[in-house]
């Protein structure tokens, strides 16, 4: 299908009466919405929103102005028991000895994090490696990660001291080799800690 003249003239006539680009297409036919819309913008036409609501907008005569109703008031919403919305400000901090939540539990945003392995709960031999590996990590960002970079984060996600380790990672792991030894910790050792 090409433009004619005359085709290109009842598409400026219909779309300056205010059709939609869709009933322009089909008075037309054999051409889609999206090239009647195509059209128009290479034409230049104007965009009716501005043009033809300023026209319509201005009445002959103006009526007289309504009296507006009391806006109806916002009911208060109810207080919420203190356990269920913690204040971030006086909460005491989440204890070591606190349950950890469920893997798959969602934690709403603004939410204090869950606690973390304590020291108790990793190897000495681990742990003592982290703080070495973290003091020559790259403190990459999220966007900067690659599937050859660690993806141990470190820090809390809603501060900008938050950051990945960035370091080389083990073959087949997503961590480098000091952050595969606290997160992938034999069946026995963890069984063990815990009595």
């Amino acid at each position: 299908m090409s433009w004619t003249d005359d085709r290109v003239e009842i598409l400026k006539k219909m779309w300056g009466e205010g059709q939609s680009a869709s009933q322009i297409a089909k008075e037309l036919g054999g051409v889609t919405r999206n090239a009647v819309i195509g059209k128009v913008h290479r034409l230049g036409l104007s965009n009716r929103t501005t043009a033809g609501a300023a026209a319509k907008a201005e009445p002959k005569a103006k009526p007289a102005p309504k009296a507006k109703a009391a806006p109806k008031p916002v009911p208060e919403p109810e207080p919420t028991p203190a356990s269920s919305k913690p204040d971030l400000k006086t909460e005491p901090a989440i204890s070591p000895n606190a349950t950890r939540p469920a893997r798959n539990q969602i934690i709403p945003a603004g939410q204090p994090l869950p606690p973390q392995p304590s020291a108790n709960e990793i190897s000495p031999e681990a742990l003592a490696k982290v703080n070495e590996i973290e003091k020559k990590a790259k403190k990459l960002s999220l966007m900067e990660l690659t599937e050859r970079t660690c993806k141990w984060p470190v820090g809390d996600p809603a501060t900008e001291d938050f950051w990945f380790c960035g370091l080389p990672v083990k073959q087949g792991k997503p961590y480098c080799e000091a952050h595969v030894g606290v997160a992938f910790q034999p069946m026995s050792a963890r069984r063990d800690r815990r009595r």
